[in-house]
């Protein structure tokens, strides 16, 4: 038992992620130990590429053996210890649900609220938890003061669901938007920035800012926008959907104002759980989505009134973070470029075929998009569909015509192997 005890023990180093294996002998748990060991004392770089670890993460989730799913980037699977929280706390909750979400689960709130504010480097008191990024960034975009004439700045790779809030405040209220151009895919800095200062004027309030193109995987250099952007007055929201807990960073290294965010995406959060963060000095002027009973109050709080939510899948964003910290967040960035890499690699020498996303570390993660010569977006997704049962998304956008692959932590090399076949192919 005292063997036992100790595999627990240490296993726990790694979270959840060796809870699907069992708990076999003193022999396994040695061997366990050992990898884990030298693992911790990796570089992350070089650790991207240790299948023994990276089988670990993959066995504790119960992804499809049927299919490879390669669309990550629209909503990604919870690890097995997020969905066992949730049934427990949903089980839980229909013993008396009244009492159960409201008066005991509604408290562990602040738990979660603390550990999202630890994981952003921000303050709990800049924290709002609410259900996808669309629900932070439209509150957003719906809460600041703004009169027919103002002008705001997004990006020609804007996502829709932005896209058409501020096209409601246009229409409704005269709001004037500008719309930046951006080169893609580009290493430029200094280009990319122009593309939005070029856009900024004397009546210019705010400016929205993608930190990772949904449509190609573009990372854009949202500080040194920002600070351009500071310098005349204005204030930087940013689209945080597909970098947070993706990308390795900390909100204030972006110089921004607000930032929004889905935590069923790359944190494998409960699915339809998300964030908002607002820098304090704005909360008390800044208008909520749904109105609570104290719209001007400067408690970040007032962002929540949602009504009746589904208070467990809120609670186990806490064993998603742990999830995320088990493998620490240098190390997971650096495996999810590494499985971008693998792929690319092994089939940019085709003949006809594009990438929308550069290959430098600075300017990209896990997700890219690619096209071929002839063939439509639709004509490719169907192709990998039908000959290996790969799973990807068709993207047309701003003269990108293609399918955007995204891995995550559970993909294995095998399935990327499937994909180069599949694409060789074509």
């Amino acid at each position: 038992m005292t063997n036992r005890r100790s595999f627990i023990k240490n296993a726990s180093a790694l979270g959840a992620g060796l809870w699907a294996w069992p708990l076999i002998d003193q022999s396994f748990a040695d061997e366990v130990n050992l990898k884990w060991n030298n693992l911790s004392i990796t570089p992350p770089a070089e650790s991207a590429s240790n299948e023994d670890f990276w089988s670990w993460v993959r066995h504790s989730y119960t992804s499809s053996t049927n299919l490879i799913n390669l669309n990550n980037g629209g909503v990604s699977p919870h690890p097995k210890v997020v969905q066992d929280a949730v049934q427990r706390f949903t089980a839980l909750s229909n013993e008396a649900p009244s009492y159960y979400m409201w008066r005991v689960f509604e408290k562990g709130r602040e738990t979660i609220r603390e550990k999202l504010a630890e994981l952003a480097g921000v303050s709990s008191e800049e924290i709002a938890i609410n259900r996808n990024t669309t629900e932070a960034l439209d509150t957003i975009i719906f809460g600041f003061d703004m009169k027919a004439g103002d002008e705001f700045v997004t990006s020609n790779f804007i996502y829709p669901n932005m896209n058409q809030a501020w096209k409601q405040r246009e229409l409704r209220e005269g709001l004037v938007r500008k719309v930046a151009k951006i080169p893609m895919p580009s290493t430029d800095t200094a280009a990319i920035v122009k593309a939005y200062t070029s856009q900024f004027t004397d009546k210019t309030k705010v400016v929205l800012i993608e930190h990772v193109v949904n449509w190609t995987g573009q990372v854009l250099p949202v500080a040194d926008i920002a600070a351009e952007a500071k310098k005349r007055g204005i204030l930087v929201m940013v689209d945080g959907a597909h970098s947070f807990a993706h990308l390795n960073f900390k909100i204030p290294d972006l110089n921004c104002d607000y930032f929004g965010t889905s935590l069923h995406k790359w944190l494998c959060a409960p699915f339809g759980t998300g964030m908002l963060w607002m820098k304090k000095e704005h909360v008390a002027r800044h208008w909520g989505l749904f109105p609570g009973p104290e719209p001007q109050s400067d408690d970040i709080r007032k962002f929540e009134a949602q009504g009746t939510r589904d208070v467990p899948a809120e609670l186990a964003i806490g064993q998603a973070i742990e999830f995320h910290l088990s493998i620490g967040a240098e190390r997971k960035f650096e495996r999810l470029h590494y499985l971008k890499q693998y792929w690319v690699e092994r089939v940019k020498d085709m003949p006809g075929i594009s990438f929308y996303c550069s290959e430098d570390v600075r300017f990209s993660g896990a997700l890219t998009t690619f096209g071929i010569e002839g063939k439509t977006a639709s004509e490719i997704h169907d192709h990998l569909w039908k000959s290996a049962r790969i799973h990807t998304t068709t993207i047309s956008h701003e003269g990108i015509e293609g399918v955007r692959v995204t891995p995550n932590v559970y993909t294995s090399i095998e399935d990327l192997n499937t994909l180069v076949k599949a694409i060789k192919s074509i």
